[in-house]
């Protein structure tokens, strides 16, 4: 009975004041036996990123220029440094500024996210985690992309314009054509260590996104590509057949072609007479005729002369004889 009257329950709140003192050991255990996930960002996504953010600027620029397309020809010519730059400050005000990502981007499951924030903070567990860019960041990137894109695209047409790289130029638009050119030269230079670079670590794919600390990461943890292997398949078979065919066409000689596809043709009801009267090229009655020599079959004087001037040995398209000269029709069939 006196041991049991010794004893003495704790009071009501040594519970809280015994977790609040265990509570900084209990974290510091838990991070120090917290793994770092590593992720790595592909490369192959932050370029298809980079390519689909300039053909939707190339759609969007098709789409502006056929609104101008009934007005004075060539009028947009003398503007599209100011057209370009436009562009990109409506996709710059409408995505990165509002802490969205770009088209591009957003299609290969990407985000922006600045790596300064991080550092101060220390290492992440995964690659999702961190902050978006900051308004300073995020500013700097459209001085950088819009506004330096265009004064260097101006620069250099004006420049060219002026001619400061001919040597009869003065000595002081000499020196500005010949700095612009070591400008060029050494953020080509750059540009390509940031290559190599990018090729070895992943992080920042090009010069602007290294000097701002703007990594592009995953923005969400699950999500499939967005552009299906079938749709690039599809683009890479027509791209390949509309080269092979451009390679192929100018290699084929029309007048040859249908003189092989005479003997298959259907229509066989026509006469001959009105053949020997049209123009073999244009199929056409013959508005300045004229005779191919020394077959003397009736040609338009233009399309004989272009077909001359474009292929030397030109062979009748009837006869499949050479041409050696021409010569204007006089008597002329009575209609």
């Amino acid at each position: 009975m006196s041991g049991s009257s010794n004893f003495r329950p704790p009071a009501e709140d040594a519970w809280v004041h015994t977790y609040q003192t265990l509570l900084p050991q209990w974290q510091s255990l838990s991070h120090s036996r917290q793994s770092i996930i590593p992720i790595s960002i592909s490369r192959v996504n932050q370029f298809d990123a980079g390519r689909l953010d300039i053909e939707m600027s190339a759609m969007l620029k098709e789409q502006l220029v056929k609104v101008f397309s009934l007005m004075k020809p060539g009028m947009l010519f003398q503007y599209e440094a100011e057209l370009d730059a436009f562009l990109e400050f409506l996709i710059w005000r409408f995505s990165i500024w509002v802490d969205k990502p770009t088209p591009g981007i957003a299609l290969m499951n990407l985000r922006y996210r600045n790596e300064r924030a991080l550092e101060a903070r220390g290492k992440v567990r995964t690659g999702l985690e961190g902050p978006g860019l900051t308004v300073a960041q995020k500013l700097w990137y459209c001085v950088a992309t819009v506004g330096g894109q265009y004064i260097w695209a101006r620069l250099q047409s004006f420049s060219a314009f002026r001619r400061w790289g001919d040597s009869e130029q003065r000595s002081v638009a000499r020196g500005a054509w010949i700095l612009i050119q070591r400008i060029e030269g050494l953020y080509k230079a750059a540009s390509f260590g940031n290559l190599l670079l990018f090729l070895y670590t992943g992080r920042y794919r090009n010069l602007i996104e290294r000097a701002l600390k703007a990594r592009l990461v995953y923005g969400s943890p699950n999500m499939n590509r967005a552009v299906s292997f079938e749709y690039m398949n599809r683009q890479l078979v027509w791209n390949e057949f509309s080269e092979m065919l451009l390679l192929l066409l100018p290699l084929l000689n029309s007048s040859s072609m249908k003189n092989l596809l005479r003997p298959f043709s259907k229509d066989k009801s026509s006469s001959s007479k009105e053949d020997d009267f049209a123009c073999p090229i244009c199929q056409a009655s013959p508005t300045v005729p004229f005779l191919a020599l020394p077959c003397q079959h009736r040609y338009c004087y233009y399309c004989l002369r272009t077909r001359c001037a474009a292929v030397p040995a030109f062979r009748c398209s009837r006869c499949n004889e050479p041409i050696i000269a021409i010569q204007r029709h006089v008597n002329e069939p009575k209609q």
